[in-house]
């Protein structure tokens, strides 16, 4: 089935971009993850291929000698269509260039064109045009760092060198759930930002050129570890476990599979005891230690413990009973268990499609659901060049670009630019999710005001620091955000953030389930206050279904979601990503959300509800592996650090106990490898003569391979293997990380000032922006610290107080 064109759709269903053009230039993952991203919202996303064998997508194998190749291209491009142009001729350029003259945005990797067609020369051209390049380190890295893979990025942002959690040292680190994560984060960030530029070019008409780094992209996902660590407020060991939390969360067998437990406080110790029926070993604990006795002698006891009551019992039943009682268990569910899930049947996760050579396919989609356009998989992705003549057709026909039908920008507090300055966002958010999407939003210009509660501060103000304005984690989550000190269970305060939503344009929550409508802030309520509002809620599995009623933190997340099965040794068990990952890819998601629901509104005046669930984000994080066993019912299990295009691909030991993840992709590459280790006999070996032949041995070769960069500084091979045309990278530590120099040079980092600290390092964007970057340099607020702005000059209130 081929693409529907622009037209049909609209008639179909109008979703958040329907209207809005966009022309793909990227052949990399992350920058066609990006054009999914903004295509599965209804843009027409025109994506332009080479001659002959189009996309390098179209021919990657999956992680399934059952599937067919071609199973990436397929996740990765519903909703688009095909154009094919031989780019190495100059007709051509100048049909592209017509395409982008009555384009919106244009997505580049600077891998599609070959240099032939440079972003910056398309930005020149098109000054009106949104230019976006999403590459792996960012557009002004060193040339040998340009052919880096997922697995290098991800080593070199420092979440390889600390997955899995609780890591035995002298195991490989591995790479994390799936082959793409660092790529679809980084699409997803780009899929934000080119959201939020298009909102500024709505209302100035101007366009903008954005740079992203997927290494700044998921060092920017640490935020609140590498926080900690910049601020001085604790040190990092320089050890695997930099990034782990005290405490007994791990993975536990069940009768049936694993459960992941995650207990941080009393409320969960005593919650537990209830679900154990209060066993005697239980008496050892007090009800506090998990906030005052966490030891590495207790937590070993109880893990021992509680595997052994877990071992025979069934873990989804298990997991419900302990949901019931606020105690965040939940099992570990494979793509067998999501594909069955009535949580994902209810809320239409898996959505049916026809693929031209499989047939009806059951789909991954996102997760989030608009109320007033929803998100639909109109087509699957197309074939080559399926739509070149028709593309063509519509070079000179008249095109009527989208545009504002009421403008609402706002006077800001402080006008610092950015693409969504003049849109202000009240936040009622706690802990990370929540918090992170504020941070993103408030990095693109927006006045993101966080309503708190003096008396009843959020969890991030109270751990560590010596106060709730000292926080180290609150200060690294909010810079630039405002603070107002009210109360939404007391009726004035609730008055009073009502009067706020009313001059607000997003409203963004990740409160427990029904506490907003327990105070009277439900969407309908909202509706009442500002009939064109956004309303944004964050939950774990969403606002409705079975299992909305349960809660959790990113290790639950990415347990249910899938990903946590997928991390481990082949023939092992899940031993999951780190438990840090998983709150601001959520966050992050929420941002892009919230943005393409505020296009909608620009454009129809209409407000809506968006429903966003944790989990059903990060099974998006891995959908052409769910896509993969939907097409052949062949569980998905952990796979180490292996790759079914490429061996080697792993993490390799060095001195020192450092660590080098070395991605070959061809025999070229092999070639390059073992004249840079001196490695003739690998060379010779006719067990890795070809590809075929090294994935078949990938175990020996791996093997050999690890003798052979042992006794080499990892820095040093690192660069060697780069220079020679090797994707390489050392595996970083966190203290790596904060020395990064290109990291500094981007403005990964910033200097923020605040009345309490002074200056201080955060972590900043993962992008940069040319024609209107938002400035930032305010840190986070004392809690209330903007209460006369507020209270004051919003809502016009006299003696207002600043606390």
């Amino acid at each position: 089935m081929e693409a529907v064109p622009l037209g049909a759709q609209e008639a179909l269903t109008v979703s958040a971009l329907t209207g809005f053009r966009i022309v793909e230039l990227a052949e990399s993952v992350a920058g066609e993850f990006c054009g999914k991203l903004l295509a599965d919202l209804g843009a027409d996303v025109i994506k332009v291929e080479r001659p002959g064998w189009g996309s390098p997508t179209r021919a990657m194998a999956s992680g399934s000698a059952a599937a067919r190749p071609g199973l990436v291209f397929a996740y990765l491009n519903t909703n688009k269509r095909s154009a094919v142009w031989d780019l190495r001729r100059a007709a051509d350029v100048e049909r592209l260039h017509g395409l982008l003259a009555g384009a919106d945005a244009v997505i580049d990797d600077r891998v599609a064109t070959g240099g032939r067609v440079p972003a910056e020369d398309i930005a020149t051209r098109h000054p009106g045009l949104v230019c976006c390049s999403v590459t792996p380190y960012g557009r002004d890295a060193d040339g040998e760092l340009q052919n880096a893979r997922s697995l290098n990025v991800f080593h070199a942002s420092g979440w390889g060198y600390h997955t899995p959690s609780n890591a035995d040292s002298a195991s490989p680190p591995l790479k994390g759930p799936g082959r793409f994560l660092t790529d679809y984060e980084a699409g997803l960030d780009a899929a934000l930002c080119v959201a939020a530029a298009l909102f500024g070019r709505l209302h100035s008409g101007e366009g903008e050129f954005v740079d992203v780094s997927q290494q700044a992209v998921m060092v920017s996902r640490a935020d609140c570890v590498l926080g900690r660590f910049i601020s001085g407020e604790i040190a990092p060991g320089h050890t695997r476990h930099d990034y782990d939390q005290a405490g007994p969360a791990a993975f536990f067998p069940s009768r049936d599979g694993h459960v992941y437990l995650y207990m941080t406080n009393r409320s969960h110790w005593l919650a537990l005891r209830s679900l154990m029926d209060e066993p005697d070993w239980l008496a050892s604990f007090d009800d506090d230690w998990l906030e005052f006795g966490v030891t590495r002698e207790r937590v070993a006891a109880f893990r021992r413990g509680f595997a052994g009551w877990m071992r025979d019992r069934p873990g989804a039943e298990t997991a419900e009973k302990a949901q019931r009682l606020g105690l965040p268990l939940v099992p570990v569910n494979g793509a067998e268990e999501l594909a069955h899930s009535s949580q994902y049947r209810h809320r239409e996760f898996f959505q049916n499609l026809h693929h031209p050579r499989e047939g009806v396919v059951r789909y991954p989609t996102v997760g989030y659901r608009f109320g007033a356009s929803p998100v639909r998989l109109a087509a699957a992705a197309p074939p080559l060049g399926a739509h070149t003549a028709e593309v063509a057709a519509q070079l000179d026909a008249p095109r009527t670009p989208p545009a504002v039908k009421r403008p609402q920008l706002k006077a800001p507090k402080r006008p610092r630019g950015g693409p969504l300055q003049g849109v202000r966002v009240v936040a009622l958010t706690k802990v990370w999710a929540g918090p992170y999407a504020g941070k993103l939003l408030s990095f693109l210009g927006a006045e993101v005001i966080k309503v708190e509660n003096s008396r009843r501060p959020e969890e991030m103000r109270a751990y560590g620091g010596t106060d709730i304005d000292h926080a180290p984690y609150f200060l690294s989550l909010n810079p630039e955000i405002l603070s107002v000190d009210l109360d939404i269970k007391e009726a004035e305060g609730s008055r009073k953030v009502r009067e706020l939503i009313a001059r607000s344009d997003i409203v963004i929550n990740n409160l427990r389930p029904q506490a907003m409508e327990r105070s009277g802030l439900g969407h309908t309520e909202l509706t009442a206050i500002k009939p064109d509002i956004i309303s944004v809620s964050i939950k774990m599995w969403g606002n409705d279904g079975p299992m909305g009623y349960q809660t959790g933190y990113a290790p639950c997340f990415a347990a249910l979601a899938g990903m946590a099965s997928l991390v481990g040794v082949p023939g092992g068990a899940p031993q999951g990503t780190s438990m840090r990952y998983g709150d601001s890819t959520v966050g992050a998601a929420a941002a892009f959300a919230a943005v393409a629901a505020l296009l909608h509104r620009e454009r129809t005046g209409e407000g809506q509800f968006v429903d966003v669930s944790a989990v059903e984000v990060l099974s998006s994080m891995i959908g052409d592996r769910l896509l993969e066993h939907s097409l052949t019912g062949v569980p998905l299990l952990p796979d180490g650090n292996r790759n079914p295009d490429m061996a080697p691909h792993g993490c390799y030991p060095c001195t020192d106990h450092a660590w080098v993840s070395i991605a070959v992709p061809d025999d070229g590459a092999w070639r390059r490898l073992c004249r840079a280790l001196g490695a003739s006999r690998l060379a010779g070996d006719i067990r890795y003569a070809t590809p075929p032949d090294r994935l078949r041995h990938v175990d020996d070769l791996d093997a050999d391979l690890s003798e052979l960069t042992r006794p080499h500084d990892a820095d040093t091979l690192a660069h060697r293997l780069r220079r020679a045309g090797v994707p390489a990278a050392t595996s970083a530590t966190a203290v790596d990380v904060i020395g990064d120099e290109l990291l500094w040079q981007r403005g990964a980092y910033r200097f923020v000032t605040d009345h309490l600290e002074g200056r201080r390092p955060v972590l900043g964007p993962s992008w940069r922006m040319t024609r209107c970057p938002a400035d930032i340099d305010r840190g986070a607020p004392r809690l209330g610290e903007d209460d006369d702005y507020v209270l004051g000059e919003l809502l016009g209130q006299t003696g207002a107080r600043n606390t």
